[in-house]
């Protein structure tokens, strides 16, 4: 169901999303070669140094404004064919973008950059965690976002609500060969179906509500504009928000101190945090949580 959603020949459930980022990497390259990312990514961020480990790779991270790194970089990032570099073996984009606060990557970014990757005869790999997002959002299907990439893994969790697991898509061929390293890395479970109809379900009937997260992220925005606090208002386009605090207080006081008070976040940096909204945050938490943050800033700031 999953592979065809995709419009992939063949799908794969992983536990997690970073177990299904890191055996599409293991399967596209070999050792010793480089992998370009946005130096926010997921992959290289939060995924401890993985690529390294399980495929013996470096990655090449360059910066961005919003998850979108200038094609130009791109280009003058990729490898020549010289003995005393590494072979430049895949691109990797993240759509929608984490740590830039669920930024959505365009349609016309992604065929762009894929035109590059073919020019060089290089793999395109997406972190598609949060793509259902992007659908919702933008309106594009799934399948337009998806058509140009190689490998792809999407996550049937957070916004859509199943308890666990991601999707790795990809053709047959790598399928299964990434069968294979599930089970090397411990991720092939025979009780797995009941994880599996879960994400099923969640396929079936959570997809299209995700906008009611949307809509909660606009509201809880809304809130916080009057605010002391800084908003990422130019990024606040699916699910998430990414509040500023000024240099007196930081992001991880904000949290401590919201937590007492029942409201809990995670701070991304030392001055910012990332609030994020999904099916088990009705309107009403929403409108309580700003209104906790906002007044909690205030008397911090005294």
């Amino acid at each position: 169901y999953a592979a065809e959603l995709l419009n992939k020949e063949a799908a794969l459930f992983l536990p997690t999303g970073t177990m299904s980022n890191q055996i599409c990497l293991k399967i596209l390259t070999n050792p010793g070669d480089e992998v370009i990312i946005e130096k926010d990514a997921h992959i290289f961020y939060f995924e401890t140094a993985a690529p390294s480990v399980i495929s013996n790779i470096q990655l090449r991270p360059l910066a961005s404004a919003n998850g979108e790194i200038p094609l130009d970089e791109i280009e003058e990032a990729i490898r020549a064919d010289l003995y005393y570099f590494p072979k430049t073996a895949c691109i990797c984009l993240e759509n929608t973008h984490n740590r830039h606060g669920g930024a959505i990557l365009s349609l016309d970014y992604i065929h762009k950059v894929s035109e590059l990757a073919k020019k060089n005869k290089i793999f395109l790999h997406l972190d598609g965690a949060r793509i259902w997002n992007a659908s919702v959002a933008t309106g594009i299907s799934v399948k337009q976002y998806l058509d140009v990439f190689d490998t792809v893994s999407v996550c049937l969790s957070k916004g859509l609500g199943a308890p666990m697991g991601s999707i790795l898509a990809t053709t047959k061929d790598r399928i299964k060969i990434a069968h294979k390293w599930r089970k090397i890395l411990g991720g092939g479970m025979r009780q797995v179906g009941y994880m599996a109809a879960a994400g099923l379900f969640a396929l079936k009937n959570d997809i299209n509500r995700l906008a009611l997260d949307h809509n909660n992220a606009k509201i809880f925005t809304n809130i916080l504009l009057d605010s002391d606090l800084i908003i990422d208002t130019k990024n606040t386009q699916t699910n998430m928000v990414v509040i500023e605090t000024s240099g007196i207080v930081t992001s991880a006081e904000l949290a401590h101190e919201c937590a007492k008070a029942g409201v809990l976040f995670n701070p991304i940096s030392k001055n910012k945090a990332r609030i994020v909204f999904h099916l088990d945050v009705d309107e009403k938490q929403t409108k309580i949580a700003a209104d906790t943050i906002k007044s909690t800033y205030k008397k911090i700031k005294k």
